[in-house]
């Protein structure tokens, strides 16, 4: 709760807006947290201004709410959505492919990371050529083929899934594909998403 913070000459005015990262002194009363002071660090003005960029900073935004709770520690899920964020209002990138990467790497970071060092099926690293939603991860040729729910991926898109796997984070978005790779990771991002969170969230 933040007191009087609707008044258009209140000091917690500006923090309290979406989207708003910044340093705050809490105190806790009556069952919730009050807001003592707020210092803003970044308020994503590029973003406020621009509706497509809004849509999909809204879009993620609700996803974190969903996989994160009160009082959890949730530091990686918080530089990633920052890091996101970032990059969205830059705006030098897709932002279709902004968040492809963004639910790849968090679903990673929640406990549903891909296999992608061999085929989730026989283990081998020979002939990778489908991402399988049923089976978390990457399959070759032969057990693609059997999977009917498999994707199958281009040589591109495929590196570029490991790359969002293991990239540092700071480097995350430090890579460009194709506009069919691009389409690919759209695809597999966003089903493996419904599959993991058992939700569809939809950009609207």
């Amino acid at each position: 709760m933040a007191k009087g913070a609707r008044r258009p000459k209140s000091l917690f005015l500006a923090g309290t807006q979406f989207l708003c990262f910044g340093e705050y002194l809490l105190y806790k009363g009556n069952g919730m947290y009050h807001i003592n002071s707020v210092e803003t660090i970044e308020v994503f003005y590029n973003i406020r201004t621009d509706l497509d960029k809004l849509t999909y900073a809204t879009y993620i935004t609700k996803i974190v709410n969903d996989v994160t709770t009160e009082n959890q520690n949730s530091y990686n899920i918080m530089q990633i959505y920052l890091n996101t964020l970032h990059i969205i209002a830059e705006g030098q990138k897709s932002l279709e492919l902004i968040v492809s990467t963004f639910r790849l790497r968090l679903l990673s970071i929640i406990g549903c990371k891909p296999i992608i060092n061999a085929c989730a099926s026989c283990n081998s690293k020979e002939s990778i050529k489908f991402f399988s939603i049923k089976d978390n991860g990457f399959k070759c040729e032969m057990c693609g083929k059997q999977d009917k729910g498999a994707v199958e991926i281009s040589d591109t898109t495929k590196d570029a899934i490991r790359y969002i796997i293991l990239a540092d984070s700071k480097k995350l978005f430090s890579f460009n594909v194709s506009q069919e790779s691009e389409k690919e990771l759209e695809i597999i991002s966003k089903i493996y998403l419904t599959e993991k969170l058992e939700k569809e969230y939809k950009l609207n």
